[in-house]
């Protein structure tokens, strides 16, 4: 927080390029991540990750806010999808911590942080061996009774009763996304535009806090990269947080505000689309000078 020689003036602060505790700056000198923000689902504070003398992720600090679809692009090699393996579990960061809805769940496993209401996608959905598209979305719901070897003879009921609530939320699920004339058909025989949205879907099953989703309209045909934005947009408008990495400039510039910019491992900036786009710092780091 800064302080005038008037009067004291409250302002989101920014991520410092020295990988401390920035001091705040004016929106228009911003460099780094704003932080401080009102309603934080998702913080992220100088994490690090090194694979031998390659820093993957270098101090990277950032929040997104509850509510919002946050965008993260950079360049290859940037490290977003390192980052995203730090926040949901699957790598172990060397510093820093990742906190979801104030609480922290720095280096947890996988399956604790979904638990917890954090949700990841992948960029190459993996397509289950011998199930229909609807048994693959079963998977879908978390702490299922069913899962439990000891419930299955002591409580038969409730495995039955979650069994068909379950069914019932997948063929509502499968309707809302349109894709319900996919239910009956081998989940290895769709192809890659509607898998992803099956695994859109699917996760929607477990109600996350923040879903981050990697890629999601990599290797997607125009038509189906428009369904599946219009289900982010519906399902954001209904109360999801997103996060996303995309190298399509055009859905994510249409689809996320605010954006995140990362740069050799770090946060170079936050901004709305426009004020990306017309970042020359972004230009230089993202696309050699070019334009976003």
């Amino acid at each position: 927080m800064t302080e005038s020689t008037d009067e004291t003036v409250d302002q989101p602060t920014t991520a410092a390029e020295t990988g401390s505790k920035p001091e705040a700056q004016s929106e228009t000198d911003q460099r780094g991540a704003t932080l401080s923000k009102s309603n934080v689902v998702l913080r992220v504070d100088d994490l690090q990750k090194s694979f031998g003398a390659l820093a993957a992720t270098d101090h990277a600090t950032f929040e997104v806010e509850r509510g919002t679809i946050t965008g993260m692009i950079g360049p290859n090699g940037a490290g977003k999808s390192t980052l995203f393996n730090l926040i949901s579990g699957y790598y172990d960061p060397d510093g820093g911590t990742v906190s979801l809805n104030d609480g922290e769940i720095t280096g947890e496993e996988p399956y604790n942080i979904a638990e917890r209401g954090l949700i990841r996608t992948f960029q190459t959905p993996r397509k289950l061996e011998g199930m229909t598209v609807r048994e693959a979305m079963m998977i879908g719901p978390q702490n299922q009774p069913g899962e439990s070897f000891r419930k299955l003879f002591t409580s038969p009921g409730e495995v039955g009763d979650s069994e068909r609530q379950n069914l019932a939320d997948v063929e509502r699920i499968l309707e809302e996304f349109e894709i319900d004339h996919l239910a009956r058909q081998p989940a290895t025989d769709i192809s890659g535009g509607q898998m992803k949205l099956v695994e859109l879907a699917r996760a929607m099953l477990a109600e996350p806090d923040i879903l981050l989703l990697d890629e999601p309209v990599a290797g997607v045909n125009p038509t189906l990269a428009n369904k599946l934005a219009e289900q982010i947009r519906r399902l954001n408008d209904e109360g999801t947080t997103f996060l996303l990495i995309e190298h399509d400039m055009d859905f994510i510039m249409n689809l996320a505000d605010p954006i995140i910019v990362l740069n050799q491992g770090s946060v170079l900036t936050e901004g709305t689309p426009d004020e990306v786009r017309s970042d020359d710092r972004v230009a230089d780091a993202y696309l050699g000078g070019g334009s976003v």
